[in-house]
């Protein structure tokens, strides 16, 4: 009678010390910070390097949106076929190189202002140097993303009550808010009040010194978690069987007659990697909400390079832009506090709900910006809009993922997650793709209202995912009788 109740102590109890948890949120802190500084800065050390357009830092974001979204299926494959430790090494050692290497060259373009003018070809070469590791540094953040997020969490929290994955999934992301309030500040102050150069100084330094603690904290986890241990040696034996069966299957096709040609080219391009990744995730049932979370990568309006570089361009200084940039991430960070709370009470599915309403109402603020005459108000109006909707965001995201964490068969998690990046992504390419398009910083409200009218269509999408799944979207009776309640008490 006892053996069974021991059991279930001993399945809910962690088999490791919790001081682990806190070295794998420290490496997480560090591999993000460096990746957020970035983030923040590229848009700025674009929109110095040629002035009055938006044109370089668009540019910029349409190769580093655009290697996600053509890659980003194939990094889920490399990030499922391949041991937890040799993803670690790879990650963190591309990652970190990349962004020093981009540092470096930011430095060696901004050294010489006139490169543009005097060295045409070397001012082109810089360019794309900073775009191309730019690209790397952010693939390479994807596959730790996935590694961390899609795949130790739910590994680690596997077999323990359904807050502790709840709670693991609000630290992470609370802690990249965390560097996206800070990161921003810092890099904004170095800018402001020292140098573009010295900023990007620090970058490259950042990176260099960083990388073998990343290594060593996230190195301690992997070793003292025996379930990672376990988890990695049983992917690595799958990907062994499906090798052989590939093989067995190779020579079965080459014997098959000529008749049946016609049919093996089809399916071989449906076996494809990047073709079967898309196959999959269209197959999922969170595939809705997956869509919904990826149209809000189509937006300017999150602090990202257009946004940054337009507001440099009204006036707003660098310090004011990393400041504003703090607050919003505040906003975001008090949303992983809030998200279990409400996830506890109102369920995954109805907190998306909620939040994604909730981030298309203070939004209405950017647009009412658009109105405004005076430029400055515009703009102050334009970040309090972005700030106060993050809080809607980010427990939207936190709900999306949690729920494809539930619903995504283990074996399809790695690839389902890049599928998902991929998409927003893409989406977040075509961002850039209209920043191009209107590169006139003084246009950017079209920008603006595109942008809105996508979260619109997010929140519609969502709302009919919620229908499909609850058959309602709002529990009709209970309102009716809070409002009969409230009558006859008033009464």
């Amino acid at each position: 009678m006892d053996e069974p109740l021991l059991d279930q102590e001993q399945q809910h109890n962690p088999t490791f010390s919790s001081s682990l948890l806190v070295n794998l949120y420290v490496g997480h802190f560090l591999a993000r910070w460096g990746a957020r500084m970035w983030e923040f800065s590229v848009g700025l050390y674009m929109i110095n390097v040629w002035p009055d357009s938006l044109l370089l830092a668009a540019a910029y974001g349409v190769v580093e949106s655009s290697s996600t979204a053509l890659f980003g299926p194939l990094i889920g494959h490399w990030v499922d076929n391949l041991s937890y430790i040799q993803v670690l090494r790879i990650w963190l050692l591309s990652q970190n190189l990349s962004f020093m290497v981009a540092g470096g060259a930011v430095v060696a373009i901004l050294a010489y202002p006139n490169s543009i003018s005097a060295n045409y070809t070397s001012f082109i070469s810089l360019v794309l140097l900073i775009n191309i590791s730019g690209a790397v540094g952010v693939l390479s953040t994807l596959g730790g993303t996935i590694l961390i997020e899609r795949e130790w969490v739910v590994v680690i929290s596997e077999g323990q009550p359904p807050e502790v994955q709840t709670k693991m999934n609000s630290t992470i992301r609370r802690i990249d808010l965390t560097c996206k309030l800070f990161a921003p500040v810092v890099s904004g102050f170095i800018i402001s009040f020292v140098s573009l150069t010295a900023s990007a100084v620090t970058l490259a330094l950042w990176n260099v010194l960083s990388v073998f603690l990343q290594y060593w904290l996230l190195m301690s986890v992997y070793k003292g978690i025996p379930i990672l241990r376990q988890f990695s040696q049983r992917r690595v034996s799958k990907s062994s069987v499906m090798e052989v069966d590939e093989s067995t299957s190779t020579h079965q096709e080459q014997d098959e007659s000529s008749s049946s040609k016609g049919t093996t080219i089809i399916e071989r391009f449906l076996n494809l990697p990047y073709i079967s990744a898309w196959i999959l995730y269209f197959k999922q049932d969170v595939v809705l909400p997956g869509l919904s979370l990826a149209l809000l990568y189509f937006t300017v309006l999150s602090f990202g390079t257009l946004m940054t570089a337009a507001l440099e361009w009204q006036g707003i200084p660098a310090y004011v832009i990393g400041i504003a940039r703090g607050i919003s991430a505040t906003v975001g960070i008090a949303a992983t506090f809030l998200y279990p709370v409400l996830q506890s009470r109102m369920s995954t599915l109805r907190t998306g709900l909620w939040s994604i309403w909730s981030q298309w109402t203070c939004l209405l603020l950017c647009v009412a910006s658009v109105l405004v005459k005076g430029k400055m108000v515009s703009a102050y109006m334009l970040m309090g809009g972005v700030a106060l909707s993050r809080l809607g965001l980010w427990m939207f995201d936190l709900s999306v993922i949690q729920q494809m964490q539930d619903h995504v068969a283990e074996s399809d998690r790695c690839v389902v997650g890049g599928a998902q990046s991929s998409l927003q992504s893409t989406l977040d390419l075509m961002t850039y793709i209209m920043g191009i398009i209107i590169s006139n910083p003084q246009e950017f409200w079209k920008l603006t209202m595109l942008s809105f009218v996508l979260v619109t269509i997010a929140a519609v999408l969502y709302s009919v995912h919620i229908y499909r799944v609850r058959k309602h979207l709002f529990h009709f009776d209970k309102i009716l009788a809070l409002v009969q309640w409230s009558v006859t008490t008033s009464s």
